[in-house]
């Protein structure tokens, strides 16, 4: 831990020194812009491997550039007016785009020859030149952009996608903007169906009780669970058997070039857009009752501890026993009763299962002191059938997950440590250590609007005792949603680095082959090395990495997007029904134009028009607050609104209040 601080500190003088050497420099690199216009810069590593920190872009020195594309910066110096600005970070001015990222976005035709991009990151509007080809107002299109002049972009209608609202063309609207692949064609699926597996000499583990722990809607199966007695009694071993998916895609095959080209399945909801073909992925799952071919990691686990002292892993043949779903499985742990199927071998399997596996996460608490943020992810369930909005649920952890996730972060962990045993070029799963800035930023936000000292949150101890003296009330889900915002995101690598959320320093993704093409690369270098085959090479991991870091980023937007759009609908169909829609949510922002308020039970921002708001108006403190009679309203407080419309052409849901309680 002590090293790891003074590495960081020494990263710190590194970069001051940089700013201040480089302050009337330019530089190059890409720019990512917010929904609030300005933007970030990232630089590419230096020559001692370094990546320099990323530039701040103040909104009105944005210009031309869009979200995406490769600029050309001028680092602007501090301003003598306010003394120790320049170091927070530096601040540019976009001068030239050097490379643009994209001709063309899609968005919704308005009234008056406008059209508002999908993509928030995009510019709030553009202008229509020429003919409609056919488009009405209220349609999806797709515009090829012609430029920025006089402070407009202009852009003209290539394709008309569908209409807007429609839920089958907002999918489609949403699989355009953000360039995902289509789903599979009949065709691939039969040509994928006659595939037949590579061989491979594999031990024989069909008689051992074998079970598989999934979302009762899964679709997929490629882990599976197992466990035996050790050697002796104070040990047990864990089989963590994976889908054995190397076997049947081989490298540089059509059907291996088709999921790097994907690099991920991609959950839209109503809508799964699979990394395989359907019909493969049918085969290669592992079945229940079904002899299957996988890919198993065996832990040997103290159990008195939960550390796992040791680990093998080995081509097997498994046979899953029973097929489980996460809602039973909990219900088993919560009560102690279990289902008049489930014979004493698996009742006492999961029980065992259980007691390892909270031991296991004890162990990882006390040694890696991981991060704990159990932060609810509120998703839109559509039906793929009828595109038909079921209605909202909240995704929380429960422990029937974290006794499944347990095995296959140990699987995960011991096949990153084997690559690099034997020199075997891999993809690591890499989370840097939070930005001091970024934390210092989110600290003066705690301060001021919750009266909370976070203290060194680019610590992990630190990190902890702060999540774990939070209050257990609505503000608490939207201080960790703000904390994911100040950190920074995971991402691919082809070197082993610091996973700060983990706790970890050698850590790669191997347990979701069948979704996940940075899992399926590390089985088919691990196949390779088992059968004496060339594996890939450093520089290709570089590349592979890279890349599906980057589809990942875009995959994850995609999703966003489809899920915001897709609760603006279910939304709007409760306004439709009459009734009373009330929330509780906490203020977060407070800007000229009203309030934007977390309301937790949607998972979304909701906004509060400042006419809507009560008593007379007045600005005080820089924007920060708001006084409307003896009303004030500023982040933190809680406050009660009543659902009051839909605004599709910005993306928001408008509320009005029903009340206001203080914030603590």
């Amino acid at each position: 831990m002590k090293k790891e601080k003074k590495k960081r500190l020494r990263r710190i003088a590194e970069r001051l020194k940089l700013r201040r050497s480089r302050r009337q420099e330019t530089v190059i690199g890409k720019i990512t812009i917010t929904h609030s216009g300005y933007g970030f810069v990232s630089l590419p590593e230096d020559e001692h491997g370094e990546k320099p920190e990323d530039v701040f872009i103040p909104a009105q020195f944005v210009g031309d550039a869009m979200d995406g594309d490769e600029v050309k910066v001028a680092i602007l110096p501090p301003r003598p007016e306010r003394p120790g600005e320049g170091e927070k970070g530096p601040a540019g001015k976009v001068i030239e785009v050097v490379n643009r990222e994209r001709e063309e976005l899609v968005g919704e035709l308005l009234a008056g020859h406008r059209v508002r991009p999908l993509n928030k990151r995009m510019p709030e509007e553009i202008e229509i030149s020429g003919a409609r080809n056919g488009a009405k107002r209220g349609d999806w299109v797709r515009v090829k952009l012609l430029g920025r002049e006089d402070g407009v972009w202009r852009g003209t209608i290539r394709k008309v996608l569908g209409r807007a609202g429609v839920i089958a063309a907002d999918l489609d609207a949403v699989m355009a903007e953000y360039g995902l692949a289509p789903a599979y064609s009949e065709a691939d699926n039969a040509e994928a169906e006659k595939i037949e597996p590579r061989e491979m000499e594999r031990e024989d583990h069909t008689q051992a009780l074998t079970l598989t722990i999934d979302p009762f809607d899964a679709k997929d199966f490629d882990d599976a669970l197992s466990i035996a007695p050790g050697k002796d009694d104070s040990e047990v071993v864990i089989g963590v058997h994976i889908s054995d998916v190397a076997s049947w895609i081989a490298p540089k095959s059509k059907f291996d070039k088709q999921a790097e080209k994907r690099s991920f399945s991609c959950y839209l909801p109503g809508r799964t857009l699979p990394m395989l073909p359907k019909a493969l992925t049918a085969k290669i799952s592992l079945r229940a009752g079904v002899d299957s071919r996988a890919h198993t990691v065996f832990l040997t686990v103290e159990k008195a501890t939960g550390k796992v002292i040791s680990f093998r892993r080995c081509h097997t043949l498994v046979r899953v026993d029973h097929r489980l779903n996460y809602e039973e499985v909990q219900a088993f742990l919560d009560t102690g009763k279990a289902p008049d199927d489930w014979s004493a071998e698996l009742r006492n399997s999961l029980k065992l299962l259980l007691e390892m596996t909270r031991k296991m996460r004890q162990f990882r608490r006390e040694t890696e002191q991981f991060v704990e943020m159990d932060l609810p992810e509120i998703r839109v369930l559509c039906s793929e059938s009828d595109n038909k909005i079921l209605g909202l649920v909240a995704k929380t952890p429960r422990e029937s997950e974290q006794l499944v996730e347990e095995c296959m972060l140990a699987a995960n962990s011991a096949v990153g440590i084997e690559l690099g045993q034997k020199s075997v070029a891999g993809i690591y799963r890499v989370h840097p250590a939070p930005d001091p800035e970024k934390i210092a930023e989110f600290t003066a936000i705690m301060e001021e609007s919750f009266g909370l000292t976070p203290g060194d949150l680019t610590e992990r101890k630190a990190c902890n005792a702060f999540l774990a003296s939070l209050p257990d009330d609505p503000r608490r889900p939207v201080i960790l949603s703000l904390l994911l915002r100040s950190m920074p995101r995971a991402y691919y690598l082809e070197k082993p680095a610091l996973h700060f959320g983990l706790g970890k320093g050698r850590y790669v993704h191997f347990t979701s082959p069948i979704r996940r093409y940075p899992d399926l690369i590390v089985h088919q270098q691990l196949w390779n090395l088992d059968t004496k085959s060339r594996t890939r090479t450093v520089s290709t991991m570089a590349r592979v990495a890279a890349d599906c870091s980057m589809k990942e980023e875009n995959n994850d937007a995609a999703y966003f997007a489809a899920n915001d759009r897709l609760k603006l609908r279910y939304l709007e169909e409760k306004l439709d029904a009459g009734g009373e829609n009330f929330y509780e949510g906490v203020i977060v922002k407070v800007v000229s134009g009203g309030l934007q308020v977390d309301i937790r039970e949607l998972g979304m921002y909701g906004f509060v028009e400042r006419e809507r708001l009560p008593g007379e108006y007045r600005r005080s403190d820089f924007g920060f607050r708001e006084e409307r009679g003896h009303k004030k309203y500023k982040p933190g407080d809680f406050i009660y609104l009543r659902l009051s419309r839909i605004d599709f052409a910005r993306g928001s849901a408008l509320f009005v209040p029903a009340g206001l309680t203080q914030g603590k």
